[in-house]
């Protein structure tokens, strides 16, 4: 049994798929399966129910997955602790979804590098699944985050309220129903609820995307309208590039800050988190 062989079984663990495992750690299914295969037999039973659908912990796996969690975040502190830089008294992890980081995180690192130049910074761009999970598994200090979700141990509180609105490379009145060039981006489960309520003759969007920067991108390029964080767009409004539709609401949607009830050192979270409500006070200012 080696590291190699933990971490995989954590990602099939938490992914329930091997190929989904197999790509998010740049290997082969083939590696995977071996690695799964290997543990297996070390341990002289199954850790895994395979099916066409992926796969499920057997209560050996479970069992198991407690341990590996542990010694992954055993083996990820002593590495910090080893390698950590003399002047440096500890390192203080956090993840945050990319749309967040020009409005947050940009901020937040140079003011907790003058607030605290003795801990080292470890930040992760990442969504609110997988952050949550290495929260609640202790890889991560604090997330900052759009779609939290309440697990023990953990402290979700709300930062900010992000504005979106409805702009369009040309004027036009607004339209309830479909609109050919209207590229539909999906902002999470408030964004959905309130823009079914906003528009709820709207059909399905001939383009749909994940990826805020990749729809507005789009319709930069070949024309159209969405909705977008004012923060993002106000500059495009600004320069003539794209146009407001004062008729369409606005969605509200909020962003929030993730962190554990006990914390291993309780003055740097502490100072962190002060820090990145300061700076988000000033955004929404």
């Amino acid at each position: 049994m080696n590291l190699d062989h933990i971490w995989t079984f954590l990602e099939v663990a938490a992914t329930g798929n091997f190929n989904r495992a197999a790509e998010n750690l740049n290997v082969t299914q083939s590696t995977v399966s071996g690695r799964i295969k290997t543990l297996e037999e070390n341990f002289g039973r199954p850790l895994l129910v395979r099916s066409h659908n992926g796969c499920v912990l057997t209560s050996a796996g479970h069992q198991f997955r407690q341990h590996a969690i542990g010694m992954q975040r055993l083996w990820q502190q002593s590495h910090q602790a080893v390698t950590l830089r003399p002047g440096y008294r500890s390192v203080l992890s956090v993840g945050a979804q990319v749309s967040l980081w020009e409005r947050l995180i940009l901020d937040w690192i140079p003011w907790m590098r003058d607030q605290a130049p003795d801990v080292a910074l470890r930040i992760e761009a990442d969504y609110s699944p997988s952050q949550m999970r290495q929260l609640a598994d202790g890889l991560l200090d604090i997330g900052v985050m759009y779609q939290p979700r309440q697990a023990p141990g953990l402290v979700i509180e709300k930062l900010l309220e992000e504005a979106l609105v409805l702009v369009a490379t040309d004027e036009r009145r607004l339209s309830p129903g479909w609109i050919e060039d209207y590229v539909y981006v999906d902002w999470g489960d408030v964004f959905r609820t309130q823009h079914a309520e906003a528009f709820p003759e709207m059909e399905t969007a001939a383009i749909s995307v994940g990826l805020g920067a990749l729809g507005l991108q789009h319709i930069l390029h070949r024309g159209g309208s969405g909705y977008f964080p004012r923060r993002a767009v106000q500059p495009l409004i600004d320069e003539g590039r794209l146009i407001q539709l004062s008729e369409a609401p606005v969605i509200s949607r909020p962003a929030y800050v993730v962190y554990r009830k006990e914390p291993e050192d309780p003055e740097t979270q502490a100072l962190a988190l002060n820090g990145l409500r300061d700076i988000a006070a000033i955004e929404t200012s």
